[in-house]
This record gives structure tokens, sequence and C-alpha cells, in this order.
């Protein structure tokens, strides 16, 4: 009896780890969520609506969202916008997707090589990867049907970002930039931002992910530039010129 109770458990475990299954490619679709209406009380000087914020209510929706698509394999992923949306009315025009812009992260090599279009400046970004320093807790969430994990970390010192991982996709990448945690990011938010990124569906396709070699035509720089622009541009912007620069190291 004893070992036949043995080899019936040894029968299940082997049936539960061949019934396992780990996606190392494909295509997932985010839907970013932006609140805008959030982010403009945020900039407030007394806690309390300003009056022109009544105005803005008029003329733009107090959320505003838009698909992304991550494509990706073992070794690389590119992020970008799905289509752009142009009846989508931006309070900060920063937010606004461009469909020039990307994010091209290859995993193999440390290498990040980025496209991000700024006020009327664009970028071609081509270094390192970001590295983040995440803490993960144990706190578990559904998301496109894979069980996640969250996990979090910081951007520019101080902002908060919420992630939510799955270990079922085993590739270390997602949206923007975020990176680094054991298995995919399928879930984001940044609370300061009042912004999300949550998957919605995989397709379970080759992707078509172009080298970094044809990425980066034109004279690239490094990921600092942009933020030394902005701080040399937004001196005087307040509250604003902080949210824009979060925006930029996203």
């Amino acid at each position: 009896m004893k070992y036949l109770s043995i080899a019936l458990f040894t029968l299940i475990s082997l049936t539960s780890f061949s019934q396992t299954k780990f996606i190392n490619s494909g295509k997932i679709t985010y839907a970013r969520t932006v609140g805008q209406y959030t982010i403009i009380e945020s900039m407030s000087t007394n806690g309390e609506s300003e009056p022109w914020f009544e105005d803005i209510k008029k003329f733009f929706p107090k959320l505003v969202v838009d698909n992304f698509v991550l494509e990706f394999n073992e070794n690389r992923s590119l992020y970008k916008i799905e289509k752009e949306n142009s009846e989508n009315k931006y309070i900060v025009q920063n937010l606004k997707p461009a469909e020039i812009d990307y994010v091209s992260q290859q995993l193999n090599e440390d290498l990040v090589v980025m496209k991000r279009t700024v006020f009327e400046n664009e970028y071609l970004v081509k270094d390192s990867l970001v590295k983040y320093e995440w803490k993960i807790t144990g706190e578990v969430r559904d998301i496109a049907g894979f069980e996640c994990k969250k996990a979090t970390t910081k951007i520019c010192d101080s902002v908060v970002v919420v992630a939510f991982y799955t270990d079922q996709i085993p590739v270390k990448a997602g949206p923007e930039n975020f990176n680094g945690l054991p298995g995919m990011i399928m879930g984001l938010a940044v609370p300061r931002l009042a912004t999300t990124w949550f998957a919605t569906k995989l397709e379970l396709q080759s992707p078509v992910i172009a080298s970094a070699e044809i990425l980066s035509k034109g004279k690239p720089v490094q990921r600092t530039q942009i933020n030394k622009d902005l701080n040399k541009g937004l001196t005087n912007w307040g509250k604003m010129g902080k949210i824009i620069v979060w925006i930029a190291s996203l």
C-alpha cells in the first residue's frame, strides 16, 4: 500500500508538471488608461480644484484609453501603440502616444533601442536596459487568465510603480522600459501619473521583431539626454514640469 501511494503521488506530480506550459513568444495587447482629471487635480496648490479646471472638464474626458502591443520572444521585445486614436483628447500632450514611438528591449544584449517624442523633439535612444530595484510581495491577482504576482519599484527616486508579472511567460520584459522581473509584466500602475497598463489578451504567434540595427537608424543618444533637455527647459513649470519628466522616464 505504501509503494502504491508513492507511485500514485509520483504519477500525479509528473502529470501536473507536464501540464505546466511556459510561453516564450507571442503578442500581448495592453489597455493603457490615463486618469486625466486626477493628474490635473494633483497640480493644485491648495488641494482644491482651480477655476479653470472646471472649464477643462467640458472639453476633455475623465479617462483616456489606448491599446498597445508587445511582441516578444526569449531574447527581445518590441512595444508600441497598436493604432493611434486621433479622437482621443489628451490634456497632458506628453501622454499622447505617437505611432513612430517604440521601445525595443534586447534582453540578451542588455540593450534598449527607443524612439520617443517629447514636445516637438524626436529622440532615438540606444542605451543599456534600465535596472529596477524590485520588491516582490505575496499578493497575487488574475490578469488576462494568468496568475500574476505583485512587485513594486520606484522611478525618479520617489515615484512608485506597481507591477504584476506571471512566471508562466518566463521573459523578463514588459510595457515601456520595465523589465527585470522573473516573468512577463502583465499589469502596471503608476498612481502619481494616474496611469495603468493591463494585458487584455495574448496571441500565440511568431512575432516579427526588427533588429537593433534596423531600429537604430539615425544618430542615437543616451537616455539621460531626454531628462537633461527637459530639466533645462522646464525649470519654471512647477508640478507640471515634474509630471512631464516622470512621463519621459517610463
